[in-house]
């Protein structure tokens, strides 16, 4: 018990001096915060989004935002309560709800950090806006499914992809997606709050040059045999064995009686493969008494590389925004329950209060209804069962008339 209390003891100090950046749980005064990215594409090309709870939904009053409009871009952004800052040296922790009721065949679900201040121009959020990191889902088709984490490195100026995959969930329910990237230079990923994904940013991002590569000056010697085989010298080509045919007349084939040579010609017996073939002759390979193995180059420290205290610094300026940019083919996904915080504690004390609270009452309500559905399919489908007897019933009462 002792141990119990003080465990909870120190939940209650890590959530007390917590830093919550963002947190957002789309209220009905949602629009006030959030801006449409109408400057990026066109009207005709920028889906609609809705509030609401969907389809199935452990209260109806909590409602996320759901992408409405198939084959649309969605673009939106929101400016967060307070800036992080990579100079502070704290985890960044970023947490959200994506929960995909439309079956969904290709789009993304992903959302964005990025930076801006002041200067960042909402109505014109795009592809092409600078970010600091990308996470999320990301589904287009049976084999293209994962979750990205993606962070920007200035050295580079380029975004960085993981390199190893990290699976998403795409059934119809709500799932929740928490990423953690620590001053110490790793990462981890959960996926409703089991960790599918965890390491050093060095191994398993671009993020630095190999520590070792290939000596330029180093080059396979002239004389090198790297061929396990040779010819045997002491295999000749048997005499005449070119001169066997590949095939032969059948011998078992014998003229049928009703054949008339005048008519039909001379007789000849069909041909059939030559027992005594054995393809084009080649000689006998042997083990090469030279062979020196595989050569491999010899590898030097890379003069290049040099380890960077600072990979995780993907706010170096301060992250100020939150955004979605996106595109579906077909629509239907709820976003919810965002939360950016530099407590790993206080984003699953947040996913206590919303998503791990609504995730049965959904899980049930979303069973009922594939019930229903199930019901009336059957039931329609004995309905045209009986109309197409009824049918046939007309008809054989026409055939005795």
């Amino acid at each position: 018990m002792k141990l119990s209390l003080f465990a909870a003891a120190l939940s209650f100090v890590a959530s007390a001096s917590a830093e919550v950046y963002f947190k957002e749980q789309f209220d009905d005064a949602w629009k006030d915060r959030w801006t449409v990215a109408s400057d990026w594409k066109s009207k005709s090309e920028l889906g609609e989004w809705e509030h609401t709870a969907g389809e199935w939904h452990a209260d109806a009053d909590d409602k996320g935002i759901k992408t409405s409009q198939d084959a649309r871009f969605y673009g939106l952004s929101a400016p967060m309560g307070k800036t992080f800052n990579s100079s502070d040296k704290k985890d960044l922790v970023i947490q959200y709800s994506v929960k995909h009721e439309q079956k969904i065949d290709c789009g993304g679900a992903y959302i964005k950090l990025l930076p801006g201040g002041d200067k960042f121009e909402s109505t014109k959020f795009g592809g092409d806006t600078p970010y600091g990191v990308m996470f999320g889902p990301d589904i287009c088709g049976s084999s293209n499914k994962r979750t990205h984490v993606i962070f920007h490195y200035d050295k580079k100026d380029d975004n960085l992809l993981i390199k190893k995959n990290v699976n998403c969930e795409d059934n119809q329910l709500s799932h929740l997606y928490t990423l953690v990237l620590r001053p110490d230079n790793t990462f981890e990923v959960f996926v409703d709050n089991k960790s599918v994904r965890s390491g050093k940013l060095d191994e398993e991002f671009d993020f630095l040059p190999a520590k070792e590569i290939k000596d330029p000056d180093q080059s396979k010697p002239d004389d090198w045999v790297d061929e396990r085989e040779i010819v045997d010298p002491e295999d000749v080509k048997p005499e005449g064995y070119d001169d066997i045919p590949a095939e032969i007349p059948d011998p078992d084939a014998e003229k049928p009686d009703d054949w008339d040579d005048e008519d039909d010609g001379e007789w000849e017996p069909p041909m059939v493969d030559n027992p005594d073939f054995k393809g084009p002759w080649s000689p006998k390979m042997i083990p090469n008494p030279e062979y020196k193995g595989a050569w491999v180059h010899p590898m030097i420290p890379n003069p290049e590389y040099e380890y960077d205290e600072e990979m995780y610094a993907v706010c170096k300026e301060g992250c100020t925004h939150v955004g979605f940019e996106l595109w579906q083919v077909k629509s239907g996904t709820i976003f919810d329950d965002i939360i950016v915080t530099d407590s790993l504690e206080e984003a699953q004390k947040f996913a206590e209060e919303t998503f791990f609270k609504k995730k049965d009452g959904e899980k049930d309500m979303f069973d009922a209804v594939v019930k229903k559905n199930k019901e009336e399919a059957e039931a329609a489908m004995a309905d045209a069962d009986v109309d197409e007897e009824d049918f046939d019933d007309m008809d054989m009462m026409g055939d005795e008339f």
